[in-house]
């Protein structure tokens, strides 16, 4: 429930805040005496959905950086961090893409992957994720999260969540005229309490709805790093016992606005449709039928 409670009210209060941009700008004039301007409406659905996503993309990494924690490895100060930082080298060569920033972060098993591109990104494990992992373990986790990177998962994340809320912001107001004009009768040039009501109740449902739908696309993804992990390992057993192990163990539980980016996730009953992460018997299958 945190994370449909979030998503709500940052979904809400991007409406807020940059309806009341657009407003000044001119852009949201939708709303004419001759009745709905649905090419101007679909402009402002498009600003304000793409905006807020692609905003959450650019400050992606100040931001896991705060919310976990985490300390990039600057300079590595022990064998360990220095095995890190050349592992996650090798991964990042082998996949074509730039070094990432290399962090850890105190806490129970897991790690996460960010950045708005390619060849900037930042890749980051847990204590707990090292001190319970062997070391071909926690190789076959960075190859995943370099997966992740070299797939542009960020972006394209991205990209769907602003046409997702385009057409949430889209709906809601056109259902929401509807209501207004059609069944409350109200005959008025501004739009009244109906189509206000109206919006703010669809811009929840409909965001709920299309949270689901985001969260089936991030938990195909996970299944895309799995398998780009086995490719850079050369062998699918490294992942699949990670992944074992993982289910064996509690995973560390990310910031809620971090939950999509990390390694693992354990949904269930109705909850699973908003999961991030598919369950880990799925993703062990998944990699035991690629047959590597």
């Amino acid at each position: 429930m945190k994370r449909i409670a979030l998503f709500v009210l940052t979904n809400l209060a991007i409406i807020v805040v940059l309806g009341v941009v657009t407003s000044l700008l001119g852009v949201n004039n939708y709303l004419t005496a001759q009745g709905l301007n649905v090419g101007m409406l679909l402009a402002f659905a498009a600003v304000v959905g793409f905006t807020g996503s692609i905003f959450s993309l650019l400050i992606s990494k100040p931001m896991a950086k705060w919310s976990t924690g985490a300390q990039v490895i600057e300079q590595p100060r022990n064998a360990m961090e220095q095995w890190l930082v050349e592992t996650v080298r090798r991964h990042a060569t082998k996949a074509g893409i730039g070094m990432p920033e290399v962090a850890i972060y105190e806490g129970e098993p897991n790690a996460f992957a960010t950045g708005a591109f390619k060849n900037s990104a930042l890749v980051a494990v847990s204590t707990g994720l090292l001190q319970s992992m062997s070391k071909e373990e926690v190789e076959a986790v960075l190859g995943h999260e370099i997966g992740h990177v070299s797939n542009g998962d960020m972006v394209t994340l991205t990209l769907i969540q602003g046409v997702i809320n385009t057409f949430v912001i889209f709906l809601s107001r056109v259902i929401g005229y509807v209501i207004d004009r059609v069944i409350l009768k109200n005959e008025n040039d501004a739009p009244g309490i109906g189509y206000w009501a109206s919006v703010i109740v669809l811009d929840i449902v409909l965001g709920v709805l299309a949270t689901i739908i985001v969260a089936w696309f991030s938990r195909q993804r996970e299944f895309r790093a799995d398998a780009a992990s086995a490719n850079l390992m050369g062998s699918s057993r490294p992942m699949i016992n990670a992944l074992a192990r993982l289910g064996g163990l509690e995973p560390g539980e990310l910031p809620a606005q971090m939950q999509a980016m990390g390694i693992a996730g354990r949904p269930s009953g109705v909850m699973a449709l908003f999961a991030s992460h598919p369950p880990i018997e799925d993703r062990i299958a998944a990699l035991q039928s690629g047959g590597r």
